[in-house]
């Protein structure tokens, strides 16, 4: 099967999809409209790049066309310009069969979500969850250079303004496609301003990156929760020892437990606690099925597992080393200040190398 066929048929299930989301029966099913839209989404690159291909073909065949006729007619002028305009259009084809194969790459099917991330201080004590700030404060700079939207959900913080844990909603399309590579330990090397020897250190936090799932998508029975409500213990003046606004959550099959207090509603609250809840029993099923095939996982830039160290932050070297791929940076500073894609974006061109190359085999 060729390139063009391989894309001809999701460039059909679009025009399909299309037709489908403009039927007024399709917006009272909310599960239905969902799921459309998210494949209509994922489809619509493979779709424009299949035009724009079949443009630039039909573009190339008259042009050769029209080449042969100069050349016949001895229009040295005219074969000249049919010269160069063929060289443009076949050099146009062979990037769009380039973006074409790399579109037709098996892709995760939550590259398109909003995501819900979670830093814990991990050894290292008061200088693990300062470390733990400072990576918050990178996720947040990068967000707003995205112009995505950032909420956080709970925090635990330390006196001297350091970060235990925090738990935050990063809203945007296709947020998990970037962040999903962040899931893992991260080290950093560094003398902490509390050591009075100048001894480097050696400190680590843990990052976990959920997609956001919506709620047709995971049921969860009323009687699988249990609610609590409590004060919230953050910041928030006299607010906090009037209403009982903080909301935590039992899921009682599985034990999994959910806390938000940033919000002044109960029921806001309640809502970001729910999103989280859905998120981790939908990351429990996503690791049944990457265990069931477990060896085409080992195909992935590391398992994204939380107890993988992926990423060193030495301080004195301004060097960032993201263990992954072997990649050296030293611009520390840059990193740390959001320009977070000095990372993430070899990271997702050797994940494409590794699927381009596996692909070929399979060919």
């Amino acid at each position: 099967m060729t390139l063009l066929e391989r894309c001809r048929e999701p460039a059909m299930r679009y025009s399909a999809i299309e037709i489908e989301l403009q039927q007024p029966d399709i917006v009272s099913d909310a599960a239905r409209y969902l799921s459309c839209m998210r494949e209509y989404r994922s489809l619509e690159p493979i779709a424009q790049a299949y035009h724009a291909y079949l443009k630039a073909q039909k573009t190339a065949e008259e042009t050769e066309r029209l080449l042969t006729e100069a050349l016949h007619t001895k229009d040295a002028e005219l074969a000249a310009m049919a010269e160069e305009e063929l060289e443009t259009s076949r050099a146009q084809i062979l990037a769009l069969e380039e973006q074409i194969r790399i579109l037709l790459l098996p892709r995760d099917e939550d590259d398109d979500r909003s995501v819900i991330m979670e830093i814990r201080a991990g050894a290292g004590g008061e200088e693990a969850a300062l470390f733990a700030a400072n990576l918050f404060r990178m996720y947040r700079m990068y967000a707003d250079r995205e112009q995505w939207k950032i909420s956080v959900s709970s925090i635990n913080e330390t006196e001297l303004g350091g970060i235990k844990e925090i738990t935050f909603f990063i809203e945007g399309v296709g947020v998990y496609s970037r962040m999903k590579y962040e899931s893992g330990v991260h080290r950093v090397q560094r003398v902490p301003e509390t050591e009075s020897q100048g001894r480097i250190q050696t400190s680590t936090a843990t990052v976990a990156v959920l997609p956001e799932i919506e709620d047709v998508e995971i049921d969860i029975p009323p009687s699988d929760v249990r609610m609590e409500t409590c004060k919230s213990s953050g910041a928030g003046g006299q607010h906090i020892n009037k209403t009982e606004s903080a909301v935590r959550i039992l899921h009682i099959p599985t034990g999994i437990v959910v806390e938000c207090q940033e919000e002044r509603s109960q029921f806001k609250n309640r809502d970001k606690a729910m999103k989280m809840l859905r998120a981790k029993l939908y990351e429990e099923e996503r690791r049944k099925r990457d265990t069931e095939r477990a060896d085409a996982r080992k195909s992935q830039i590391g398992s994204g597992d939380r107890s993988e160290k992926i990423r060193t932050y030495n301080y004195p070297q301004r060097r960032i080393t993201d263990h992954r791929i072997a990649l050296t940076l030293y611009c520390l500073e840059d990193v740390l200040n959001g320009d977070l894609n000095a990372v993430i974006t070899p990271l997702t061109e050797a994940d494409i190398a590794k699927k381009l190359e596996q692909s070929e085999k399979t060919l």
